[in-house]
């Protein structure tokens, strides 16, 4: 059997490379612990891995390993869930655990699938030959059990893309709903988060499009490659994003400072984190707690000490323990105002300072007064 080397497989080859590089960049040590970037680099790696497979059955060199194929049917699986729960993070800031119950069912599919993956080379061959060369002969084999016991594997086209429309609905919701949250456009939105959503939700639904128009009008799976382009172009068109994104271009001359001029820290995820550190001060008031510092503020942003360092920085114009402490006193003046009877120390506690001259101290700082004068002008 001839290889089929041409424009379409180089095409896919350089997109199944490139996507590999730019799923180790998501999950690298320090971009993983922000949970979308660690969604966004498992989903571009179950992307890579179903256009492998596609490769190499479009090539002819599947021929040479051909236990690889349909392994990447659970890979299918997940992008579909993989994508909400990217959406998901972006939207929420991050997801809970009882939410990765979304991937129960591509490993749950992968163990439905290993009585056929577990079959003889030629069981794979023949799968092989009847998807892309169904004019071919096939070898003969005596099947000892049936490779594919359960509807969805032996139906995989079918579940791929009924998994891939139920996710597409879902993350659409998702996404209307923080639109309308913020009042913003579909089509020209403000908010640098909602920008994010806007590509990959166009993507989502085009390239379900793409699936179902391929699988209609193709037999088999020989129409695949078109798909695997499309899939291509999108690792190009993010690695673009990335790349325009980076710091690498805003190199700090001698003349400059060198703080974070080195950083690759996008705008748009400064903007995020920045919404995200406001919510989280707001709602759970980690500042309140004695022991509040920067390392657990990170931590529950999911993020780095370094990089939220520098978002308070360039954002709010102030370092973390001014930021701390005019939480502190904003709290502060609101007790001091809504519950006159209790003691200036016991606010003082409440707030986060165990002693009552260090609050005095910062209180005057940044009201002109001090927290008894300031009771008494305002009762």
């Amino acid at each position: 059997m001839p290889y089929r080397i041409d424009l379409f497989a180089v095409f896919i080859f350089l997109g199944i490379v490139q996507g590999i590089f730019l799923s180790f960049f998501f999950l690298s040590k320090e971009n993983r612990q922000i949970q979308a970037n660690l969604f966004h680099g498992m989903l571009l790696l179950a992307m890579v891995g179903c256009t492998l497979e596609i490769f190499l059955m479009y090539t002819g060199y599947i021929v040479h390993c051909l236990f690889l194929v349909d392994f990447s049917e659970p890979l299918g699986m997940a992008v579909g869930p993989l994508f909400y729960l990217l959406l998901l993070s972006y939207v929420k800031g991050g997801v809970s655990k009882k939410q990765y119950g979304h991937l129960v069912f591509p490993v749950v599919y992968f163990f439905l699938e290993l009585p056929f993956l577990l079959q003889p080379d030629d069981v794979k061959y023949n799968a092989y030959i009847w998807a892309y060369h169904p004019e071919l002969p096939m070898r003969d084999v005596t099947a000892v059990y049936d490779a594919r016991l359960f509807w969805v594997t032996d139906h995989a086209t079918e579940t791929i893309l009924i998994s891939l429309a139920l996710y597409a609905i879902l993350s659409v919701i998702v996404v209307t709903r923080a639109y309308r949250q913020k009042k913003e456009s579909f089509w020209k939105p403000v908010h640098p988060v909602l920008r994010n959503l806007r590509e990959p939700i166009v993507q989502m639904i085009t390239a379900s499009v793409i699936v179902l128009v391929v699988k209609l009008t193709n037999v088999a799976d020989t129409g695949d490659h078109l798909f695997a382009v499309y899939v291509s172009i999108v690792i190009y068109f993010t690695s673009f994003r990335v790349i325009r994104r980076s710091g690498f271009f805003k190199h700090a001359s001698l003349a400059e400072a060198p703080k974070y001029k080195s950083s690759t820290l996008s705008p748009d995820v400064q903007n995020a984190l920045v919404e995200k550190l406001k919510l989280l001060m707001a709602e759970q008031k980690p500042f309140l707690q004695a022991d509040f510092s920067l390392p657990e503020l990170a931590h529950q942003l999911g993020s780095t000490v370094h990089v939220v360092s520098q978002v308070i920085n360039e954002r709010l114009g102030k370092n973390f323990f001014e930021m701390a402490a005019e939480y502190r006193v904003e709290e502060a003046k609101r007790l001091l105002r809504e519950q006159p009877n209790i003691k200036v120390e016991e606010i003082a506690e409440q707030v986060g300072y165990n002693s009552k001259s260090s609050f005095n101290t910062v209180f005057k700082k940044y009201t002109g007064t001090t927290p008894s004068r300031f009771r008494a002008e305002k009762s």
